[in-house]
């Protein structure tokens, strides 16, 4: 089935490690499921590890359009997906990220570690300092993020984050929720 890029693109941010319960593979075959029945592209990392492969596989099986992008570096580590639609090849972390904004039109972080956290944390940076106007969205279905959300909501209470800053994440628990809040 030839699939092409449709309207609406979301970047996905989530783990590659495949030490995760399978729990948070599920959740990402159920967000790549829900892209696709929605008729919107996937944006990732462009990895076929854990729960990056399950997001893409999933779209893939729904039909979605997936558009991966992936350091040089990590083709190997990462496992490039060789059946993404589209795999960009990049030379930096910094270019995988550029990439990946150009091309979506919103940003969904789903359970992830440090490269998760760190995207999440660029995309609505930049997002409250109103370099883009793109949902920023976090689907926590299982308090995986609470630590963080505390602490920045502590950062808050110290002056040190605005309330527009706060207000520039949608935290969600489902995954109706977070699509709905990409759309």
């Amino acid at each position: 089935m030839e699939r092409r890029a449709l309207s609406r693109a979301v970047a996905v941010y989530c783990g590659s490690n495949e030490s995760v319960p399978r729990a948070y593979l599920d959740l990402a075959d159920e967000v790549g499921a829900g892209l696709a029945a929605r008729g919107w592209s996937l944006v990732w990392g462009g990895s076929a590890a854990a729960m990056m492969g399950s997001v893409a596989r999933a779209a893939r099986r729904g039909g979605a359009y997936t558009l991966g992008v992936i350091p040089r570096g990590l083709v190997d580590l990462e496992f490039a997906d060789p059946d993404a639609d589209e795999l960009i090849v990049v030379d930096t972390m910094r270019e995988r990220k550029r990439e990946m904004d150009s091309h979506a039109d919103a940003f969904l972080a789903l359970p992830g570690g440090l490269g998760t956290c760190e995207e999440l944390f660029e995309v609505w940076t930049s997002g409250y300092l109103r370099m883009h106007d793109k949902p920023v969205v976090l689907l926590d279905p299982d308090d995986h993020w609470a630590g963080l959300l505390e602490w920045v909501r502590e950062l808050h209470s110290r002056g040190f984050v605005s309330q527009a800053g706060l207000d520039g994440l949608v935290v969600t628990r489902t995954v109706d929720e977070a699509l709905a809040a990409c759309g």
